[in-house]
């Protein structure tokens, strides 16, 4: 797949899930229940001990079903490595131009994180494929409603510990996708199961579903 056929599959969704956990085996059970309810999108941030190998074994295991990618990217050295270890896309909570340039080196597309006017503009310099709005759990919606009324070009991606009720309306103001984090992902299988699949069918309900997968 090309890089811009990527991007569009991760966004498909208009939700991208975050796991960040405190053990390999802790993500990977999120992430399978995640997978199970309905997502193609997720990210694993390399916050999680052994990351790298979660991101390595949930790309094996989804295969061509889900997009997986790498968060908490904060290096060239990191996104080197999590290129090797297959992340189909990189994200991170801040704006670094050497990761940006080493996704885009391997065909990978990168979602570094934005917080004011400047980086987004400074991130689109750098041909970013989406912008992280982070952290965006401290704002309202209506803010992403004034920032693209002066940079309407900007895919902005809400993202941190958002209230899961609220992403359509993020979504309504304008952002491309939703990256709610542990909001999501907390909890024991059948409460993150639930709150998925509801997040998932509300989204579909409000805003139709994207008849294209971006596969190629």
């Amino acid at each position: 797949m090309y890089r811009w056929e990527i991007t569009r599959a991760a966004l498909a969704q208009r939700v991208i899930a975050t796991v960040r956990s405190d053990s390999y085996d802790r993500a990977a059970e999120t992430a399978g229940t995640l997978l199970s309810a309905g997502f193609t999108s997720l990210e694993i941030s390399l916050a999680t001990p052994f990351g790298l190998e979660a991101v390595a074994t949930l790309v094996r295991e989804a295969g061509d079903e889900a997009v997986i990618g790498a968060g908490a990217v904060l290096d060239a050295a990191s996104a080197r490595l999590a290129v090797e270890a297959g992340a189909r896309f990189l994200a991170s909570p801040v704006l670094d131009a050497e990761v940006v340039r080493t996704g885009h080196r391997y065909g990978i597309p990168v979602l570094p994180g934005v917080a004011t006017p400047a980086e987004i503009v400074r991130a689109l310099e750098l041909g970013a494929d989406a912008l992280k709005f982070f952290p965006a759990a401290g704002h309202r919606p209506a803010v992403l409603r004034d920032i693209r009324a002066e940079l309407p070009q900007a895919a902005l991606v809400p993202c941190g510990d958002l209230d899961v009720e609220a992403v359509p309306e993020w979504i309504a103001a304008g952002a491309v996708a939703c990256s709610p984090g542990p909001a999501l992902a907390e909890g024991d299988r059948d409460a993150v199961a639930k709150r998925a699949e509801d997040l998932l069918a509300r989204l579909a309900e409000e805003f139709g579903e994207d008849e294209e997968e971006g596969e190629g």
